[in-house]
């Protein structure tokens, strides 16, 4: 009895609450009806100039969208936002909803972004414009290769000649993110009319800039007394180094999702510093340390210094513009390459 009461007073709480809520709603509806013809036009206003939301996986390509698009008609959102990179990242429902909810969303398309297609497959947003970047610049698209002496994540001879996944790290070329910025510019343009002065104007400034850092490198590369990398890590940089003809050993493909180095690995590398007499051993920022070490205990001088360079695959301080973006990034890349070729 005593339950049949308190369910009582529940729906009769309920029933108030719902009662409470009609009513403030027919006041809300009674008080719109006698708005002035000057507030409906205001609030219609208001309606129009809702920002585009537009959705990038990535923090290089976030980025560029900042720099293309009208900071007043759009709002830009990075969804790896958490410091995991692009390979191991799974979408939560969260990121789900964002991405449903966004009018453009961006995403480079490789064997890391399998996830994306089934949220757009299943997303309710019929209106959704979604970019697969490695399909709009596909001529631009390499494989991942394997090098003398790289450790390959398969153990038997069978799977070793699977076929080659397309390499994802296209904005890791200068050249590519021309390219990539042409695309951008394009869907901007095509979902918001209204910006295709501004984000031609900004899309030329930007790519500018890009044209001006690309000659920086091929002076350093021309300039440079050695032209093999040693990257004792992943090596994402296969674009980067085939724009200006480098070669380049290392242990892991980009790809990779191995960490460990084998006794074979190590040793092949130690012998390639050795043979080639590389003062510098290469790897990635944010990366296990442990393979440059052991690579550089185990060469006959044991001097060589540690180069870090940054593939941007696990930004998360996104908010200092000046220090965070992509050129700048490039740059700071652009000095360590010119340290390794020295």
């Amino acid at each position: 009895m005593l339950k049949k009461i308190k369910l009582f007073c529940v729906i009769n709480i309920v029933l108030m609450l719902a009662a409470s809520i009609f009513a403030c709603k027919k006041a809300s509806i009674e008080e719109k009806s006698v708005l002035s013809t000057e507030a409906v036009a205001e609030s219609i206003t208001e309606e129009k100039t809702e920002k585009i939301k537009i959705v990038a996986t990535i923090f290089p390509i976030y980025d560029i969208v900042r720099e293309l698009a009208p900071e007043d008609r759009c709002e830009v959102t990075l969804l790896l936002d958490s410091g995991i990179d692009i390979h191991n990242f799974q979408p939560t429902a969260k990121d789900i909803m964002t991405i449903a909810d966004s009018d453009l969303f961006i995403y480079i398309g490789g064997e890391s972004d399998s996830w994306a297609q089934k949220v757009i497959d299943t997303s309710q947003n019929k209106n959704l414009n979604a970019v697969n970047l490695m399909e709009e610049i596909s001529d631009f698209v390499k494989k991942e290769e394997m090098v003398e002496g790289m450790e390959h994540e398969h153990e038997s001879e069978e799977e070793h000649e699977h076929e080659a996944e397309n390499d994802e790290h296209l904005w890791l070329s200068l050249r590519n993110i021309k390219a990539i910025t042409d695309v951008i510019a394009d869907k901007l343009i095509e979902i918001d009319k209204g910006s295709k002065e501004v984000v031609l104007e900004k899309t030329k400034s930007f790519q500018g800039k890009v044209d001006d850092l690309d000659k920086r490198y091929k002076e350093v590369v021309d300039n440079a007394s050695v032209k093999t990398l040693l990257f004792a890590d992943r090596f994402p940089f296969r674009y980067l180094v085939d724009d200006y003809n480098l070669s380049y050993f290392a242990a892991f493909s980009g790809c990779s999702a191995e960490v460990e180095a084998s006794f074979e690995m190590v040793a092949f590398l130690a012998k390639k510093i050795d043979e080639l007499n590389l003062r510098h051993i290469s790897a990635l920022t944010g990366s296990h340390h442990k393979i440059p070490e052991t690579v550089k205990n185990t060469t006959e001088k044991k001097d060589q210094d540690i180069i870090y360079f940054d593939s941007m695959e696990g930004i998360t301080d996104i908010e200092d513009r000046e220090e965070v973006n992509y050129l700048k990034i490039m740059e700071k890349n652009l000095s360590s390459l010119e340290k390794a070729l020295n």
